[in-house]
């Protein structure tokens, strides 16, 4: 099934079950209001709202409406913890590579992980408001999935078991913060702010053969200014699935009904054509891209996001119908 949150101006939003296709919706009172609920009881919530979702999609939900997107909140507007990956060991090989520093082998063993700011997601058309356009703006197009309860030292098959739904994030990052704030050893801060997902939110049946043991192998598309810039694949390049994130994060602490977690930037490696490095794939933030010039031209050349900007973020199943709905935002200034 697919959910969503509509805004009707609480904190939480409304819950509503959402078509398959995306067109319609149906608000999910009765059964429950806010999906935190749902998460805290879901073994006998999600079946009700499977039942709704099945009388939808068959146009028989008396009380259906226009599915719209521009209503949107985060699919979990708050959630008790955000903890973000790394999970694509790639993006972090461009990245240091372009500093000629090279990627420890404890990196491919461990995964990397920061806990983000939770008490204020934003939802997918909303701006992305920050205060200065100097502080170096970029989107990052990642997947993020939505958890039940996880008992502490739980292996990566168990922590798999822990996972309700599946959604898109854009985990922007201002990058001219980030050395200062990882120069004072304690992690990420300011630099991250709020972070926005799809309009809705999917359980695994819908994903059908694209999820594969905790890996959706399906492409991330990103869309910069109207143009495309990435079409990543999110499978095949996944060095840590996501029940190997979950367990790391459960390895000292239980993770409760309601924690997000993300697959950290989608990315790609490079390929060789006639003698040179080339990234046909595109990039899914624009760190990687700069991380790119450095490495084939000695510097960057791409500058960051600026006030006006737009960003799209979308991924499309096997018959080329959206899964999550698209992240479509505009870079604003703070008023």
């Amino acid at each position: 099934m697919k959910l969503a949150t509509y805004k009707d101006g609480s904190r939480d939003g409304q819950l509503v079950v959402v078509s398959r296709d995306l067109s319609t919706a149906h608000y999910a009172t009765g059964i429950a209001n806010r999906l935190q609920q749902v998460l805290d009881d879901w073994g006998f919530m999600a079946p009700q709202l499977q039942d709704l979702y099945e009388t939808l999609n068959q146009g028989k939900a008396r009380h259906a409406f226009a599915f719209d997107p521009k209503m949107c909140m985060a699919p979990l507007p708050r959630a008790y913890q955000w903890a973000d990956g790394s999970a694509y060991i790639n993006h972090v090989a461009l990245v240091r590579a372009s500093r000629d520093a090279l990627v420890p082998e404890s990196f491919y063993a461990d995964p990397l992980m920061y806990q983000g700011g939770s008490d204020d997601f934003i939802g997918p058309t909303d701006d992305v408001v920050c205060p200065s356009a100097a502080f170096g703006i970029d989107f990052e197009a990642e997947l993020a999935v939505i958890t039940g309860d996880v008992p502490m030292q739980a292996t990566p098959e168990q922590a798999l078991e822990g996972i309700r739904l599946v959604m898109l994030a854009n985990d922007v990052s201002l990058r001219h913060l980030v050395p200062d704030e990882l120069a004072k050893g304690f992690g990420f801060l300011q630099s991250k702010p709020a972070t926005a997902f799809s309009p809705v939110a999917v359980t695994l049946d819908e994903l059908g053969d694209a999820w594969d043991a905790g890996r959706l192998h399906l492409t991330l598309q990103s869309t910069w200014n109207g143009r495309k810039v990435g079409m990543c694949d999110a499978g095949p390049d996944m060095t840590f699935h996501f029940g190997q994130l979950i367990a790391h994060l459960c390895k000292t602490r239980r993770v409760r009904a309601g924690s997000v977690i993300g697959s950290g930037t989608i990315s790609n490696p490079g390929v060789e054509v006639n003698g040179k490095k080339d990234w046909p794939k595109g990039y899914s933030c624009i760190a990687e891209k700069r991380a790119i010039e450095t490495l084939l031209d000695g510097q960057p050349s791409t500058e960051y996001m600026q006030y006006g900007d737009t960003i799209r973020i979308e991924m499309k199943g096997k018959d080329g119908q959206s899964v999550f709905g698209a992240i479509d935002q505009k870079i604003a200034p703070l008023v």
